[in-house]
């Protein structure tokens, strides 16, 4: 049996090697340039907009989950997939984890008090002009969501150990401007986490888990 199917996918767990990750950190070396680094020049540069979301483990005793969302079809950006709460860091925002709890209750309605915040992970540059900062968090299960239907299609819920599974995680590409751009998917039943999200998720496992 290797470490993987070893380890215990709890809150708890979670958060003692999320307690490792304690940014922000300097430089760009996670995004999608990872996976295209042909293309590294047109992702990372000086005029990247500051974004930040929270990766919000759910406590749900032996099997945490991850709380994700699906963006409505009508958002300029990242329409229609399946996403972290968050979004851009406001000049109000006193930090990045401030902007996730605020853009987590605007989107959601899952106010801060039902999460515990418990590391940070090296920003994430988008290839649409983001740099991201991944909020680590802990989520008491005892919330009721308010979903913002400007924004947000829906919620759900995916098993930790389903995520971080490296089984569950495939590489895809597209055609992009002439050019073949490549990217992680993680199919979950009826959803298809992709893209920023699915890259982020793959950042957590290599720093936490692999």
């Amino acid at each position: 049996m290797d470490a993987l199917a070893r380890a215990a996918f709890t809150a708890d767990d979670f958060r003692a090697r999320a307690a490792r990750e304690r940014g922000p950190f300097a430089d760009a070396d996670y995004g999608d340039h990872i996976w295209n680094p042909d293309l590294k020049p047109l992702f990372v540069h000086d005029r990247l907009r500051d974004a930040a979301v929270l990766v919000p483990v759910v406590d749900r005793g032996d099997e945490a989950t991850v709380l994700l969302t699906k963006r409505t079809d009508n958002l300029r950006s990242h329409s229609g997939q399946i996403a972290f709460p968050g979004g851009r860091v406001d000049p109000t925002d006193r930090s990045a984890e401030h902007a996730a709890l605020r853009e987590t209750e605007e989107e959601i309605g899952l106010g801060a008090e039902f999460i515990d915040i418990v590391g940070r992970l090296p920003d994430y540059v988008s290839g649409s002009g983001y740099r991201i900062a991944p909020v680590l968090s802990i989520v008491r299960p005892d919330f009721l969501l308010t979903i913002n239907r400007d924004e947000v299609d829906d919620a759900f819920e995916v098993p930790l150990r389903f995520l971080m599974d490296p089984q569950n995680h495939r590489r895809d590409s597209r055609i992009w401007e002439n050019r073949e751009r490549f990217f992680y998917t993680m199919p979950f039943g009826e959803r298809n986490i992709w893209g920023v999200t699915a890259g982020i998720l793959r950042t957590l496992y290599e720093r936490l888990y692999a």
